[in-house]
């Protein structure tokens, strides 16, 4: 059965900005939860200190959960070689990152997707880069997971692959054991898309998922749509919701996943509006894995 990790979407700028959050007060927080593990975060302010990694693997094992996923945010589409190159030596310290903090699975993204790109040039460029960090990752038996995102927060830019049809040609670009996708059904909203037509084109590359929920504060979905670009209607028009109660349509999701045999990590990636969102949010997965995953 997939197991059930959480992500500190509500503790971010306490935990990689500002500091007035630590870790152990976050592992505290969610042991309650009951559940399988945490997925990490590379930005955390106390992960500069490497000597603290171990520290932070054994609070977490202590609590009866694990960290199976690191997320982390490399830009892979700049022209520069010399940039490129210390995207990809960031990677890789990242995946050293997961291996020691115990986890099998580490985000990638393609980049910003900057306008003077093309798509060709971009998806050539990701794949390149991504390709450069897979035989290191095979070596601690880590695979490296590429999640169709929106923006990183430091980026001046919108992510490259953010549209299905250029996520979808990254994907089926690369061909490597050590390689899949990060499904979040979510961001296919801020892409103007729906979420399921992006799963149908990618699910037999999922391996690991990030269960969220967006509501339309107004509007229509169609409207969404009509908003160039897609992103620009996020801050207007989409909010964070508990997952089960917004626009995702979690019943079909699932059926997919079964249908291709997925049995593995899904972090949920809200709480925003408190940690009993985030419990009912737990609450809400458990009894849908239960009905889709039954014993």
């Amino acid at each position: 059965m997939p197991k059930i990790a959480a992500f500190p979407k509500a503790f971010m700028q306490a935990l990689c900005k500002d500091g007035s959050m630590k870790i152990a007060d976050w592992i505290k927080l969610a042991a309650p939860l009951e559940i399988d593990g945490l997925e990490w975060y590379a930005g955390f302010l106390e992960m500069e200190n490497r000597n603290k990694w171990p520290i932070f693997r054994r609070m977490v094992e202590d609590h009866g959960m694990v960290i199976p996923m690191m997320c982390c945010s490399p830009d892979f589409t700049h022209r520069d070689k010399a940039f490129r190159e210390k995207e990809i030596q960031k990677q890789k310290r990242w995946i050293e990152m997961t291996d020691e903090l115990g986890g099998k699975y580490c985000r990638v993204l393609s980049g910003q997707y900057r306008p003077e790109l093309s798509e060709e040039e971009g998806i050539k460029l990701a794949k390149d880069c991504i390709e450069a960090c897979l035989p290191y990752a095979k070596s601690l038996g880590i695979t490296l997971i590429i999640e169709n995102h929106y923006k990183d927060d430091f980026w001046e830019y919108p992510e490259f692959a953010q549209r299905r049809a250029v996520f979808s040609k990254l994907v089926s670009s690369i061909h490597h054991p050590n390689f899949g996708v990060n499904y979040d059904p979510s961001n296919a909203f801020l892409a103007g898309e729906d979420p399921l037509d992006l799963l149908y084109d990618i699910s037999d590359r999922i391996m690991t998922m990030h269960a969220s929920d967006r509501f339309l504060k107004y509007g229509t979905i169609e409207d969404l749509r009509k908003e160039e670009g897609g992103a620009q209607g996020y801050a207007k028009r989409l909010s964070h919701g508990e997952v089960g109660k917004g626009m995702n349509d979690y019943d079909a999701i699932f059926t997919e996943l079964k249908r291709v045999g997925f049995d593995n990590w899904i972090s949920i990636e809200d709480g925003v509006d408190g940690m009993g969102q985030l419990e009912r949010s737990v609450a809400f997965l458990k009894k849908k894995i239960a009905q889709y995953w039954h014993p």
